[in-house]
């Protein structure tokens, strides 16, 4: 009898073992740390990895406890730096998404999840040059905040994209750090609203682990703090370049793999392919 297809975001029992909690407390402990210092980063390597071990929507929200604990105890750190004005313009384009997509209650599947997760570093590369918002702009904070947040409930992590937020603002990296953790706060906060209560598939989480990565990414954001005191502007930009570029193309990579898997399994079975 041929058994039923079950989608990616089928609800499957997850094992939760010390050792795993231990591995993803360190896990945690070093994505944060890479948050920490560039502002990004860090939520990608950690998305990935979870939407390997676990249903999508368990994922999402273990990700947005974790990103809502590093990026609130990184804003609370820098809280001297926030540009409250653009925070406030981001928030109204959030609850904007978070209301149409609750309308839909769409669930990508892993795939699609990770090859947007690689594009969307990409996709905010391929602004023109000339696009400069100004995050101080009811509007445009609006808009950016709309966008991210519908990218955020597809792919998990929307930081790539709203680093172009900020072009337009005379920001240095403590302020652009600082900012960006806040609006990223309101971002995963309402990624965990969404996952963890309006979807049919809602997730729960062990709660355990779930205190894991709360203390661990205020571990990891800790210790990046007198790294990035040390940093230069120009450093900063360089290497977030680079790291998210190859993170981006790991994603892309695998995610192709994932849609193409299938099909050429089924056709191997069959011996379609000789």
């Amino acid at each position: 009898m041929k058994q039923p297809c079950v989608p990616y975001f089928a609800d499957v029992e997850i094992s939760v073992t010390p050792i795993m909690i231990a591995a993803l407390g360190l896990l945690m402990v070093a994505t944060a740390f890479l948050s920490g210092l560039f502002g990004m980063a860090g939520g990608l390597i950690l998305i990935g990895v979870l939407l390997a071990l676990m249903p999508l929507p368990t994922a999402m929200v273990l990700h947005a406890i974790t990103q809502m604990a590093s990026n609130g105890w990184r804003a609370l750190l820098w809280r001297a730096h926030i540009r409250w004005r653009p925070v406030a313009n981001y928030m109204v384009g959030a609850a904007i998404a978070l209301s149409a997509w609750s309308l839909t209650r769409y669930v990508p599947d892993k795939p699609m999840a990770l090859l947007m997760l690689g594009a969307t570093p990409f996709m905010a590369r391929l602004l023109p040059t000339n696009i400069k918002p100004d995050p101080d702009r009811l509007w445009q904070g609006t808009v950016y905040g709309t966008i991210c947040m519908g990218l955020m409930l597809m792919t998990g992590v929307s930081g790539p994209l709203l680093d172009t937020f900020f072009l337009g603002g005379d920001f240095g990296r403590r302020e652009k750090v600082a900012t960006k953790a806040m609006c990223q706060l309101v971002s995963h906060f309402t990624k965990l609203i969404y996952f963890g209560g309006i979807i049919d598939q809602a997730a729960t989480l062990d709660p355990v682990l779930a205190g894991v990565a709360i203390l661990a990414s205020m571990l990891g954001t800790t210790l990046a703090r007198r790294l990035l005191e040390a940093m230069t502007d120009q450093q900063f930009v360089a290497w977030s370049n680079k790291l998210i570029t190859t993170i981006a193309c790991y994603y892309i990579a695998y995610g192709g793999w994932l849609f193409v898997r299938t099909p050429v399994l089924a056709a191997l079975t069959k011996g379609g392919l000789q």
